[in-house]
């Protein structure tokens, strides 16, 4: 009765935020990201547009089938294509299935044809099959392809440098709140390419449930481009025990690391990941993470918001948290920095747990410094 109660409220609150004139977007983005989500897909037909700032009064037109013709990419994207069945819900009738990876192809040239700049990649059709069975092809077009100009970018370049580089920011994550997960880690010489898949579909490659990738999907559009790299991380350092029980040689701990947990728990991740991002944004971690590299990332096109976080502007309701502990919780925090001893290291993820209310918050603070800007080119 509780759960129901509290779903009803917030299906008012997130028609409230739409309803509201000029649209309530800081709303949206903080119910994409509170628990549970936007809870379904029918609210989500509603909200992704917003998020994404997609007129959906102006669609494009359905992609032809001339797309395919002489286009360098169809062989490729074909193939991969066809090797999605087990992205597409356990018993849906083969004809259903078969004209929905129609769309997927068509959907995916297009956009690779309007924006020539992008390069498609392997894993790339694992998003987009997500946009089309929740909002349907028109509608996945338009959201796709500002997805794929925006947050997807670094994915769709020539080369992968700026995807690894996006990848070197997991590691000092994971430093910053666990250092003896990293050293040992950094001992296996295991790197990250584990976590590459995860990255470039958004976990849906990985995930089987369809349910727990559409949460994180809400999540994902509602935050800057970097956080599905902080979720990365949180995963790793959920399963702390499992890594350090393993032999350290990059074999085993890759083969550990690669095998995702179907059962994670989602909402607390979500909230943890938020958190970090917070205590430890892009802009700290950049030097670790080849800061020579960063001026080509998509990451860093959001400079307002990179200047916000470096003022630890987002950070007010932590802050005002952290001031209000007693001091031996003040203890917690100050361990934070190095050296640290694994006991306290635990303790200090602990106290990351802050209310999945005060962190959605203050990420969704974060993500409004560049948002704005973003939606007024088509929301005036």
């Amino acid at each position: 009765a509780d759960f129901d109660s509290k779903k009803k409220r917030k299906v008012a609150e997130i028609e409230q935020a739409l309803s509201s004139d000029p649209i309530d977007v800081a709303a949206l983005r903080r119910m994409a990201i509170s628990e549970g989500g936007l809870l379904t897909d029918e609210i989500r037909c509603k909200v992704w547009p917003k998020l994404l700032s997609v007129d959906t009064d102006d669609l494009p037109p359905l992609p032809g089938k001339e797309l395919r013709e002489n286009n360098k990419d169809y062989q490729q994207v074909l193939l991969d294509v066809r090797r999605s069945l087990r992205r597409f819900p356990p018993g849906m009738p083969d004809d259903q299935r078969e004209g929905l990876q129609e769309e997927l192809i068509d959907i995916i040239l297009h956009v690779l044809k309007r924006n020539p700049q992008l390069h498609y990649y392997q894993g790339y059709h694992d998003i987009v099959v997500t946009f089309l069975l929740v909002v349907g092809d028109r509608l996945a077009t338009a959201l796709v392809e500002k997805l794929s100009t925006h947050h997807l970018r670094d994915f769709m370049d020539p080369t992968m440098d700026n995807t690894k580089h996006i990848l070197n920011y997991l590691m000092p994550i994971i430093d910053q709140v666990n250092p003896e997960v990293h050293d040992f880690m950094q001992s296996a010489e295991v790197g990250t390419i584990f976590a590459l898949s995860w990255l470039i579909t958004w976990f849906g490659h990985v995930l089987s449930d369809f349910r727990h990738v559409v949460r994180l999907y809400d999540f994902f559009l509602a935050c800057h481009p970097l956080m599905p790299i902080y979720f990365a991380a949180v995963i790793v350092l959920y399963r702390e025990q499992e890594v350090l029980d393993c032999e350290c040689d990059m074999a085993s701990v890759h083969h550990l690391l690669s095998q995702i947990p179907q059962d994670l728990p989602y909402e607390t991740l979500i909230s943890r990941a938020g958190d970090l991002f917070v205590q430890f944004p892009p802009s700290e971690l950049a030097r670790e993470a080849a800061q020579q590299q960063a001026e080509r990332t998509a990451a860093s096109t959001f400079k307002d918001f990179e200047l916000a976080s470096v003022q630890q502007r987002p950070d007010t309701v932590l802050r005002q948290r952290f001031r209000e502990r007693p001091r031996g919780e003040e203890r917690t925090k100050s361990i934070l920095t190095k050296p640290r001893t694994n006991r306290f290291v635990k303790l200090a993820v602990m106290g990351l747990l802050v209310a999945l209310g005060a962190a959605a918050l203050a990420v969704v603070k974060s993500a409004l410094e560049w948002a704005p800007k973003f939606e007024l080119q088509i929301f005036p």
